[in-house]
């Protein structure tokens, strides 16, 4: 096969590119050094195509070895035909390889095993001659045979069908025939597996759709609520469209025999056929809303690690809780503990009031400027108490800070973890979570990423994917934003420098041991002292990680050490000077650039014509931070309750997930509001993702409110406008 073509085929690509990617993968290069500094090797393709075409090539890789090992295997049994060899060749997928190979394939006693063991196989063949005037009765009492047990000519006529039943359903174009017909016409089915107790698959009690229409989410809940033993859940299709079908690879004429045939072929169709492809559709259902859902967790991670940060900032984190009281912990704005505690908002009034009396006391001691609260068991009485705090302040005439309600998913996951009591082996886990809170409000990407991803929960049916493709999919999303964001070498956590384009585990650990014996980074260059860290994974990740004390500006940007001369020939060629990238004078540069023309001037100092616009972007902002041109995280001074809310209320609030059928939104109450997909616009979107990211801060108005079920519904389009 060649890969390359297939490829540019699917991704509607040039060869040339589609045979770049793939030299540039196999000679070790990450996907995001590939995205952002061989531009003019594969035209300037952006990382999440780039993995798709690895994920793709590792399949196809997958595909081609399964080819030879069925190939081997046919051949070894002495059956491998130019038929054989073409249909192998033509298979695209493994199903249809699977196909090919399973006349062949060794099997468990069977029935038309037993049959051929009796000698029925002679007698199948002249059935399926199916020639005028035989009589099948007449030709089975031949080989009636009591010793091996066959004493009846129906005896014989039986396993002789049961034979042909097997070979029919062993017919590779047969399955393939009607698999597409089964995916055009077949229906999913759910019925309740216990009618009389109620679920939350209640709405799959009675449930059908065709195959072809089947939403993923859909797919996804009626499976597990199979797992969990409420439903039962089948495919229905037309039997009598099937047969005529089943009938065309084996039934000729109308003689005696044919009806002998037409019987195994029914018989082959029920007992052999549907079932397997009634298995094949579930899986290729369940693998097909797998892969809608993972980009979709997929889409959702990437948006929430990019959230713009809160810098510069002293904040307080609340992990808030009832009997155990809610933790506290004071963070500077590198992230560093200052002070910790327990308060108890939720208890007796003294206990409330000491609570306030802490609570004010840290955010005048410390200055705190922002809180965040974790939206777990708590989270609303916290939120009040806060919201009443600063109230407080504010009727003194002190200064108050913001606070935004932030998600704690994962913190747990990450306060029990090894890693964190590395960090922190002085606190009790609860302690860490607070910590943790704090942090993800002032990066979320830096705090985030020490997380498994699964555990962060932006997504749908997460627990149900396959782990080891979400564990890969969501990876690569950690992976792209921690390189796209870049990382400060002198203050980067080994969680966060192994995220790192070449960076291992083992090497992030000797860059934080060398910093930690030799003091801050003064360059990039100083990355080659640090041991195994080799020139291989220098180049790798030398452009993504940042050096801010160092003397040479182009350190602190993403201009890769490979680049500097060319970016010391550009500023010559347009009169300026390092001096002026550090003190921020460079003037127009693009548009000087522009002038001299960007193909020319990238001829003039040996780059390509992508890296250079780079290099003059970088140029511009030397350590820039692209979360830095979003919209900042909406921070609130006081809460609303469910109780106040009125349909017909326009609320302004900030995307927490996104789904297959809408978005979940923060609206300053502790239960987010519901967005339905056709709530979303006017117009036809595919799916919510079209319009809207986690994140994002959005008008909407309030539509319903069920306060018995914790329910409320939103909508955009009735607002006419949403905040990019």
């Amino acid at each position: 096969m060649n890969f390359a073509q297939a490829l540019a085929a699917q991704f509607s690509l040039q060869t040339w590119q589609t045979e770049k990617v793939i030299e540039l993968i196999d000679e070790g290069n990450t996907i995001p050094f590939i995205a952002r500094y061989r531009k003019e090797a594969h035209g300037s393709l952006d990382d999440q195509t780039l993995r798709e075409l690895s994920e793709r090539l590792e399949y196809l890789r997958g595909l081609e070895k399964r080819r030879e090992e069925v190939r081997g295997l046919i051949d070894a049994a002495g059956a491998l035909t130019p038929e054989v060899a073409a249909a192998l060749d033509a298979a695209s997928t493994l199903a249809e390889l699977d196909d090919v190979y399973r006349p062949y394939r060794p099997k468990r006693r069977t029935r038309a095993s037993v049959a051929r063991e009796r000698g029925l196989e002679p007698l199948a063949e002249l059935l399926l001659a199916q020639k005028p005037g035989v009589d099948p009765l007449a030709e089975a009492a031949r080989f009636v045979d009591a010793e091996k047990d066959v004493p009846t000519a129906e005896d014989a006529l039986a396993g002789a069908r049961d034979i042909i039943a097997e070979s029919v359903s062993d017919d590779a174009s047969l399955r393939k025939r009607l698999r597409v017909v089964a995916m055009a016409q077949a229906e999913l089915v759910s019925k309740a597996a216990k009618p009389d107790e109620d679920s939350v698959y209640a709405q799959y009690y009675d449930f059908h759709q065709p195959v072809r229409q089947a939403a993923g989410h859909r797919v996804l809940a009626v499976d597990r609520g199979e797992r969990e033993g409420f439903l039962k859940v089948s495919i229905a299709f037309d039997r009598a469209r099937a047969l005529p079908i089943v009938e065309s690879v084996c039934v000729r004429g109308a003689s005696a025999c044919t009806e002998q045939v037409r019987m195994a072929a029914g018989d082959g169709y029920d007992r052999l056929i549907f079932p397997s492809l009634e298995r094949e559709l579930r899986a290729a259902l369940t693998e097909q809303a797998d892969e809608a859902a993972i980009k979709v967790f997929r889409t959702n991670l990437r948006q929430l690690l990019m959230q713009p940060p809160v810098k510069g900032k002293v904040a307080i984190g609340l992990d808030p809780g009832y009997r155990t009281g809610c933790k506290v912990a004071v963070v500077d704005p590198t992230g560093r503990v200052l002070d910790t505690g327990v308060i108890y908002p939720t208890h007796s009034q003294a206990k409330k009031d000491e609570a306030a009396r802490t609570l004010r006391r840290l955010i005048e001691r410390h200055g705190a400027q922002v809180i965040a609260i974790g939206n777990g068991t708590a989270s609303r009485e916290t939120e009040l108490f806060t919201a009443q705090v600063l109230a407080s302040l504010r009727a003194d005439g002190r200064p108050a800070p913001s606070y935004m309600v932030v998600s704690e998913a994962g913190a747990s996951v990450y306060s029990a973890s090894k890693l964190a009591a590395e960090e922190f082996p002085d606190f009790d886990v609860t302690l860490r979570s607070a910590v943790s809170i704090a942090r993800r409000l002032q990066d979320p990407l830096a705090e985030l990423v020490k997380i498994d991803p699964k555990a962060i929960g932006v997504g749908q049916y997460q627990h149900d994917m396959p782990p080891k493709q979400l564990g890969e999919a969501l990876g690569g999303v950690v992976e792209d934003c921690v390189n796209t964001v870049g990382v400060d070498l002198n203050t980067a956590s080994p969680s966060l420098l192994e995220k790192v384009s070449g960076v291992s585990a083992a090497v992030s650990k000797n860059i934080v041991a060398y910093r930690e014996e030799n003091g801050a980074f003064r360059s990039r260059a100083e990355l080659k002292k640090v041991p195994k860290l080799g020139p291989r994974a220098f180049e790798q990740c030398a452009g993504f990680l940042r050096v801010p004390e160092s003397e040479s500006v182009l350190d602190n940007t993403a201009v890769h050490p490979e680049s500097y001369d060319a970016a010391k020939k550009l500023l010559a060629l347009c009169g300026r000077s390092l001096g002026d990238v550090k003190s921020g004078s460079l003037g127009n540069l693009a548009a000087d650039v522009e002038k001299l023309g960007f193909a020319k001037a990238a001829e003039q100092v040996g780059v390509g014509e992508p890296t250079l616009r780079d290099i003059v972007a970088e140029l511009l902002r030397p350590g820039r931070d692209p979360r830095d041109e979003l919209p900042p995280p909406l921070l609130r001074s006081d809460v609303l309750s469910m109780e106040d809310l009125r349909p017909g209320m326009e609320l302004t609030g900030t995307v927490r997930n996104v789904i297959d059928f809408g978005a979940f939104v923060d609206i300053g109450v502790h239960q987010d509001g519901l967005v339905h997909i056709s709530e979303i616009t006017d117009r036809y979107i595919k799916h919510p993702s079209d319009v809207l990211k986690v994140g994002q801060q959005v008008k909407a108005v309030v539509i319903s409110v069920d306060v018995k079920k914790q329910r409320i519904g939103l909508s955009l389009k009735q607002v006419k406008k949403i905040t990019n």
